[in-house]
């Protein structure tokens, strides 16, 4: 059970501790007083989302801790690899800029993480909760809550999945004929296009640096000619090479008279060697330069068939030659992709059926779930003051399967003896909704292992009567698992076990909320002023210790039938 909530700079809070006790916890205050924070916070420690406006302004951060005792959590323990304990501390700190960090038992974890520990330690039924009633869209996981074995629906759901993974497969596939014989036409064009132009990576600069050098042919030929001559000496010698060679061989005759010359004779080799060279490469340029006009048209075919290649299929060699392969392996699977579909429909039927079955064991513990939900929530009603009441659960079959089986479950109410059953959307009043999901709430608790349970304002609506009877139900409620309740009655603050006050108060210019657990006195002067408003009297007095006395009887005698 929660045994206690810290709360510090949330909203108008600026430091408070509430120990909470087993039975009936009640909250009651002034509307605006901050009771709501109070639920605010203890969501927060909870892992539910909050934003950053409930930090208290000035302050830096938000803190909230909520201890809980005797509760069992060694599945969540194991699996988040945390040592367990007996007492399990939830913190939340939430910055000034929005971010927030948690802990369980000190240990740092995922607001993920803490949302789930926190959904096995408290249920929290909240304001809007009642209009979740409403929705038919959450009727079938009221009932599932009620009556579904979860690995059931885990079967269901991860074979739903594979269904429609195989169906989105199969669409993927899956064209008319006129559709998939325009696309092989299509495919086999462009392979035929691109593999008869015989593309080879680099060929495209290699041509057009060869035409770029023919165009320029008749200046380049002049001075390479120049140049072959001026080394050579044409026809009357006297070329560079004759001379360097000349000129070695008057050094290599002195060389005798001096050693010095060994150098110069070394340099001049190395100089004919280069020349050579150079004479060499000239004379290959002017070779690759006599080309017949031919070429010159044949470069220039080449280059625009290339040009149109990658205008249609990729701007270089490598862009063509790889989409080529892609197309290759597109028309392969189309192809192929009749033994595919074939496969991936018999796959798709198996699964089908599969699934099928599976939704149908759900409809059958629903069907069953339903019929015995039904005389529950009836029995419930009664005590709650509806005794004409009647609540059926009405499921019709799907065609195919969805996300959630084959069932359309909706909740159908007749308020009163002798009306027609309805929609509660349509049929119920604010109290009438308040008492079915306080029904609800109550038959779903019994099978539930949450020790502790929360109602925010669960009496919207009520009144006279109807709300003794509420209180009673919370007070029966309380015998087996701890409820805090946040309240206007009187007739449910009567029946705390322990009592809480929530006040407003300003202090130099800064509002501020309190909570103020109530002695005996102090119990009877706040359900006096839930009665009667600020005009306390000893008669409103009188009539809140009746209250209180009636509230100790009713309790006694419900332990009295649990013991």
């Amino acid at each position: 059970m929660l045994t206690l909530l810290h709360i510090e700079n949330i909203a108008v809070v600026e430091k408070t501790d509430i120990e909470f006790d087993r039975g009936l916890n009640v909250l009651t205050g002034e509307t605006g007083a901050g009771k709501s924070i109070v639920i605010d916070s203890l969501e927060a420690a909870l892992g539910w989302r909050t934003s950053r406006e409930i930090v208290r302004r000035g302050a830096k951060n938000a803190l909230v801790t909520a201890t809980f005792s005797n509760v069992d959590c060694e599945q969540w323990f194991s699996e988040n690899g945390i040592e367990n304990s007996d007492e399990v501390v939830l913190m939340r700190r939430i910055s000034e800029d929005g971010k927030s960090s948690c802990r369980v038992n000190g240990m740092p974890v995922s607001t993920t993480q803490l949302r789930n520990l926190g959904a096995s330690l408290i249920d929290i039924h909240g304001q809007g909760d009642g209009q979740k009633l409403t929705d038919e869209r959450y009727h079938r996981d009221y009932l599932d809550s009620f009556c579904a074995d979860q690995k059931e629906l885990d079967a269901y759901v991860n074979s739903y999945k594979k269904l429609k993974e195989l169906q989105r497969e199969l669409d993927g596939l899956s064209m008319d004929e006129s559709e998939r014989a325009r696309r092989i036409d299509t495919l086999t064009y462009q392979i035929d296009e691109i593999e008869r132009a015989q593309i080879t990576p680099g060929e495209y600069q290699e041509k057009l640096a060869r035409r770029d050098l023919l165009k320029s042919a008749g200046r380049l030929t002049g001075a390479v000619a120049e140049a072959v001559e001026a080394l050579y000496g044409g026809d009357s010698g006297n070329g560079a090479l004759d001379m360097i060679t000349s000129a070695i061989g008057s050094i290599e005759h002195a060389m005798r008279f001096s050693q010095e010359l060994s150098s110069i004779y070394e340099k001049l080799n190395d100089l004919r060697y280069s020349a050579e060279d150079a004479a060499s490469d000239l004379i290959d340029l002017r070779d690759r330069l006599d080309f017949s006009p031919e070429e010159l048209d044949q470069l220039d075919e080449r280059l625009d068939v290339l040009k149109r290649v990658f205008r249609k299929y990729g701007g270089s060699e490598e862009s063509v030659l790889e989409y080529l392969e892609e197309i290759r392996a597109e028309l392969g699977d189309i192809e192929s992709s009749q033994e595919r579909i074939e496969e991936l429909e018999a796959r798709l039927e198996k699964c089908r059926k599969d699934t099928v079955a599976l939704a149908g064991v759900l409809s059958i513990r629903r069907r069953e779930g339903g019929k015995k939900l039904q005389k529950l929530i009836v029995r419930e009603l009664q005590e709650l003051s509806m005794a004409g009441a009647d609540f059926a659960v009405e499921i019709k079959s799907l065609d195919e399967p969805g996300p959630t089986g084959m069932d359309d479950v909706r909740f159908l109410i007749a308020a009163n003896k002798g009306e027609a059953m309805g929609r509660i959307s349509r049929v119920a009043s604010g109290g009438e909704l308040s008492r079915v999901m306080l029904a609800m709430k109550t038959v779903l608790a019994d099978g539930d292992s949450v020790q502790s349970m929360v109602f925010d304002e669960i009496d919207t609506g009520v009144s006279g009567i109807a709300a003794q009877r509420v209180a009673e139900k919370l007070a029966a409620i309380s015998r087996t698992k701890q409820v805090i309740c946040v309240t206007h009655l009187p007739q449910i603050s009567a029946m705390a076990d322990t009592h809480f006050s929530i006040t407003k108060s300003e202090t130099d210019g800064r509002t501020s909320t309190s909570v103020e657990k109530l002695n005996e006195a102090g119990r009877k002067r706040e359900i006096a002023r839930l009665t009667g408003g600020d005009n306390i009297t000893e008669t409103s007095l009188l009539a809140a210790q009746e209250q209180m006395d009636y509230a100790a009887e009713f309790k006694q005698k419900i332990n009295e039938v649990n013991d």
